[in-house]
């Protein structure tokens, strides 16, 4: 997906939310199922993974060409000691 294409999308999930189409959750998911297919297409080689586990991390998705390079950038943006597994999103 290029640029153009990810922002059209977003702007036509905005405008369903606006029109009463998608409640915010929907939204949300939305735009995220969005960013999440640009960025990986973008990204090359990379992957997105999503932290699971402790909810410190929970939910945090970064783009690596690992699992093991996934856990060391999502132990960047934690404390230490937190505890924590990656799993592929899929797209």
């Amino acid at each position: 997906m290029d640029r153009i294409s990810a922002l059209r999308n977003v702007e036509d999930a905005l405008g369903d939310f606006e029109a009463g189409e998608l409640s915010l959750p929907e939204l949300e998911r939305e735009v995220s199922g969005v960013l999440r297919t640009y960025a990986t297409d973008f990204a090359g080689e990379e992957r997105a993974y999503r932290a699971t586990g402790d909810p410190a991390a929970e939910g945090l998705v970064v783009l690596a060409e690992s699992p093991a390079a996934a856990h060391d950038r999502i132990a960047d943006h934690v404390a230490d000691g937190t505890r924590f597994e990656v799993e592929q999103v899929s797209r």
